[in-house]
């Protein structure tokens, strides 16, 4: 499907519990393995998945969340878009 704008056509217009923990947990494996982080690091996180999870909230990642409907038909969703 492709959107006109910014639209979110396959679910909701914020990313999911799902979606959230599947993205910090992936950039928390990579910044423990030592991925350069994409935001400056503040002074309070102390291990990967804060700063993961720092980093979702910035929207800082250059990630697309891909949802699939049943019948085959997805929409690649940038991060910037959800709220």
């Amino acid at each position: 499907m492709i959107p006109n704008g910014n639209q979110v056509l396959i679910g909701p217009a914020r990313i999911t519990r799902f979606e959230k923990a599947r993205i910090t947990g992936a950039r928390s494996l990579q910044l423990s393995l030592g991925a350069p982080a994409f935001i400056r690091v503040p002074q309070e996180v102390r291990d990967s998945i804060s700063l993961a999870t720092a980093e979702l909230y910035a929207k800082a990642l250059p990630l697309s969340i891909r949802r699939v409907l049943p019948n085959g038909v997805y929409q690649d969703i940038p991060i910037e878009w959800l709220n």
